[in-house]
């Protein structure tokens, strides 16, 4: 009885699926980024939060074939960095990709939550889910870049090592948010002008989708 409701629950709102295992994402990677096992843990959970965001995207406007082909290759590149040392040269590539998905699955999450007039609690909950993949994708961003350009990203503790995926995402969550840069900062003009991008897309993401969800809610009521 009770998986029969979960079941039923999960179908009704599977935005907030994904909200949850995004955020219980942020509480993970702490804890295994400094594991011996790290790579493999680290592939394994982004490999279920694609297989997961593939699922949603199939819900919304977006097209599941374009989501699909993303995916593939990027769990390919995840599972062979998690199985192989000497494959640490995919990570530019597998991140690009992992921030293109993202990408893309935000934006089918914004046309499912902008194709009508009402506001339902599945999209309230697509708004969240929507600014953690927005987050997510620019994280892989600021991955890919700090490979392709090392010292982009600066920190007071160990300022010569490359920045955590934990420390970046960090990054990516204050700047989305406008709410400042924290401890990491972005030095290199590319990585500043990445940075800016972030804030104007935080910035216009609250102004354009959050507000006017809110709007149809009040009218609702």
């Amino acid at each position: 009885m009770h998986y029969a409701n979960l079941l039923r629950l999960t179908r009704r709102h599977p935005s907030a699926i994904l909200l949850v295992v995004q955020l219980a994402g942020l509480l993970l990677y702490p804890f295994l980024e400094e594991t011996p096992g790290a790579p493999i843990a680290l592939g394994a959970f982004g490999i279920c939060v694609l297989i997961i965001t593939t699922r949603m995207v199939r819900r919304t406007p977006g097209l599941t074939w374009i989501s699909v082909c993303i995916a593939l290759p990027a769990i390919a590149m995840l599972a062979l960095q998690a199985l192989r040392d000497d494959m640490a040269w995919l990570l530019p590539w597998s991140a690009g990709l992992e921030a293109m998905f993202y990408f893309y699955a935000a934006g089918s999450l914004i046309a499912y939550m902008m194709e009508d007039m009402h506001a339902t609690t599945d999209e309230l909950f697509a708004a969240g889910a929507t600014f953690t993949l927005l987050v997510w994708g620019f994280t892989y961003l600021l991955v890919m870049l700090q490979v392709l350009q090392p010292g982009s990203f600066l920190a007071a503790v160990n300022p010569e090592q490359p920045r955590s995926w934990t420390e970046l995402m960090f990054l990516s969550f204050a700047l989305l948010s406008s709410t400042g840069i924290g401890d990491v900062i972005p030095v290199r003009p590319p990585a500043r002008a990445l940075a800016s991008i972030e804030m104007f897309t935080g910035v216009m993401y609250l102004a354009a989708v959050v507000s006017r969800l809110i709007g149809l809610t009040l009218i609702r009521r």
